[in-house]
């Protein structure tokens, strides 16, 4: 009989190793997007792409120090990364749980007991005291995993924990761009604040010499308050830029999770070094390695494996318990041979009628369901975020050497009107047009390039880049 308990323990391992589950087999959805990117007038002509975008480390990407230097200290600072990776910590611990759950749970045990008996109970109508003595390990209940239904709980868990993975590294690409975003709008607006500035300077000139002629009496008193208009309208501008560069940098202090030092921001976008240009010569499926397709995915495995436990409690479960040991009426006997006991308790249920397994069963499957339509939806997302940023890069380089030739022509339109002014040829009328429109297109152009560097970073980002 002592044969009996080690084997049939090892038949016990051997059958659960042995046991299958009832998880569906997992097949990746075809991705719901064409191979290729969209073409036409709108898109940049396709290039060779000579690394894997996904795999592109953003120290490498973004080339102005000052950039990456705040960059590293957001990563290690910024809130929202924080609480993303603790997410993944206690996603981990979770798993930790469901897999402990297939192990058996072994308590050492010792104890005493001690029981007095009166005369008129004991059987030789003397009063005595029985004292007992035991040491053990007990196994408490454990489920034998025939059918797979906490192996598929583990397998859940583990995918779970594998997409709060995926959101971390997804928390850190969003935050990386929104860092290079923040940084790039802030050298746009301490740009555009010089400019307020100097055109504040060259139209309070303007007006200065209007005033000297309208005190000479060549100019009409309408001349001077159209004058005026123009310093007036620039003056608000430079205020208006003032609090938005402001709000840049609490905007970008909030991102990096700690106030930044002044003398890594930017003053204007010509003094901030290009991120590197990215191929468009790349097949769509890149997109699968996204973090958010791929936590899409990992979510849907998940689901899955949650269906395999929902049919496992159609099947029979079995429950052991179990206890090896040691007993004896005196303490000097313990240990001594003869005095080994044991225990061995299985249990079976088997389900016969339960109204909620089918339920539970057809809720799990429906949760497939919506995690496929949301998996398939996060790659038609990116598959747009992608193709719009390629749009946006097709077009905006033309756009900038439009615009700069705009505002050359405007400038030289505002010095031969102003010229014309001062020789009495002109109306100072064409002057003020003059000076607004140079004014509005110079704000345009930094828009333009601002647009034009924030697209870069974007089109890095939707391709998965930045994430580790």
């Amino acid at each position: 009989m002592k044969r009996t308990i080690p084997f049939l323990a090892a038949a016990v391992v051997v059958a659960t190793a042995a046991g299958c589950t009832m998880i569906p087999s997992y097949h990746r959805p075809k991705a719901p997007v064409p191979e290729a990117w969209p073409t036409g007038p709108a898109y940049p002509k396709a290039q060779a792409a000579a690394t894997d975008v996904s795999k592109l480390k953003w120290q490498d990407f973004f080339t102005d120090k000052n950039l990456k230097e705040i960059i590293g200290t957001a990563l290690a600072n910024n809130r929202d990364l924080r609480i993303a990776a603790l997410n993944v910590k206690e996603a981990r611990a979770n798993y930790q749980l469901q897999r402990a759950e297939l192990l058996p749970v072994i308590d050492a045990t010792a104890g005493v007991g001690r029981q007095s008996y009166s005369s008129r109970n004991s059987s030789t109508g003397a009063r005595y005291t029985y004292s007992t003595y035991s040491s053990g390990l007990n196994l408490a209940s454990w489920e034998l995993d025939f059918f797979g239904r906490l192996r598929s709980l583990k397998g859940k868990a583990l995918e779970s924990y594998l997409a709060s993975e995926e959101g971390r590294r997804g928390a850190q690409v969003t935050l990386i761009a929104s860092i290079a975003n923040a940084y790039l709008t802030l050298a746009a607006d301490r740009e555009n604040l010089k400019l307020a500035q100097t055109t504040v300077e060259a139209q309070q000139h303007s007006y200065e010499l209007v005033k000297k002629r309208y005190d000479l009496g060549l100019a009409q008193e309408l001349d001077l308050y159209q004058a005026q208009t123009p310093v007036d309208t620039a003056r608000r501008e430079v205020f208006a830029y003032t609090q938005q560069v402001a709000q840049d940098e609490n905007a970008l202090a909030l991102l990096v999770g700690a106030p930044v030092p002044a003398r890594l921001l930017p003053s204007n976008l010509d003094g901030v070094s290009q991120p590197k240009e990215i191929a468009s010569g790349i097949r769509s499926e890149v997109l699968l390695t996204r973090p958010d397709v791929l936590q899409a995915e990992h979510q849907l495995k998940a689901a899955n494996a949650n269906i395999g436990a929902a049919r496992a409690a159609f099947f029979p479960s079995i429950n052991l318990t179990s206890a090896l040991g040691l007993a004896s009426g005196d303490l000097a006997g313990l240990f001594k041979a003869g005095g080994d006991v044991w225990s061995f308790g299985p249990q079976a249920s088997i389900p016969i009628f339960d109204a909620r397994t089918l339920p539970a069963l057809r809720i799990t499957q429906a949760d497939r369901e919506i995690t496929v339509a949301q998996y398939e939806k996060a790659i038609q997302s990116a598959f747009k975020e992608v193709a719009d940023a390629l749009a946006v890069r097709g077009t905006m380089g033309q756009q900038v050497k439009e615009q700069q030739s705009l505002v050359n022509a405007l400038s030289a339109t505002y010095r031969l009107s102003n010229s014309r002014y001062q020789q009495g040829i002109d109306d100072f009328l064409n002057v003020l047009d003059a000076q607004r429109s140079l004014f509005a297109g110079q704000q345009v152009l930094v828009t333009l390039r601002l647009a034009k560097l924030t697209n870069q970073v974007k089109l890095y980002s939707v391709l998965g880049g930045g994430a580790e």
